[in-house]
């Protein structure tokens, strides 16, 4: 008896999916937009009744194509859920690296290399000055920013001009060494 309504059953299913197989798949796809995903829907739609085929045919007035039809709904319905928050993890993330990206033009865009180079290079020369020999320091400060002359740094430091040559140039090759990487611009900047 049970072989019997076993192959009823499956009679009765076989007729369902010829039946209704494409126009349930065209309804999902109208849903899902994806081909693939539709016809699987309605596939583990038919399965899913067929797993619980005995406990629908005992309920009075169970509609075969009524349960199919629902379970590919909530399919299609959990597909669209899922599409609509893959995209606003989209969003998010398109959002995020537009935010960084107006971040960089900004930051470039208010970039000014001259001024870089600038504090940059004045760091440096203060840095090299602040670690010269006390006489060294006071008679390149006294060359290049009071202008005074080799002569004039002599009488002042009590010394003899050979000697104030020595520091000058002293302080020059520390100022050399440290700017190495930044002569290329100083010369830019100087015959510009």
């Amino acid at each position: 008896m049970h072989d019997i309504n076993h192959t009823q059953d499956l009679k009765k299913l076989n007729r369902i999916i010829r039946k209704y197989e494409k126009p349930l798949i065209h309804f999902a796809f109208s849903y899902t937009g994806d081909f693939e995903a539709s016809e699987d829907y309605v596939l583990e739609s038919f399965m899913e009744y067929w797993t619980n085929r005995d406990s629908l045919t005992n309920q009075a007035n169970s509609n075969i194509l009524a349960f199919i039809l629902t379970v590919v709904k909530h399919k299609c319905l959990n597909h669209l859920r899922q599409r609509k928050y893959q995209e606003s993890i989209s969003d998010n993330i398109r959002d995020l690296y537009q935010w960084e990206l107006d971040l960089q033009i900004n930051s470039l865009s208010s970039c000014e290399p001259n001024e870089l180079f600038k504090t940059e290079i004045t760091a440096i020369v203060e840095d090299t000055l602040s670690k010269l020999p006390s006489d060294t320091r006071k008679i390149f400060i006294m060359s290049r920013d009071e202008n005074k002359t080799r002569k004039e740094i002599a009488e002042i430091m009590n010394m003899s001009v050979k000697g104030v040559e020595y520091h000058i140039s002293r302080a020059l090759v520390e100022l050399r060494t440290n700017l190495k990487d930044y002569l290329f611009y100083i010369l830019l900047t100087i015959y510009n």
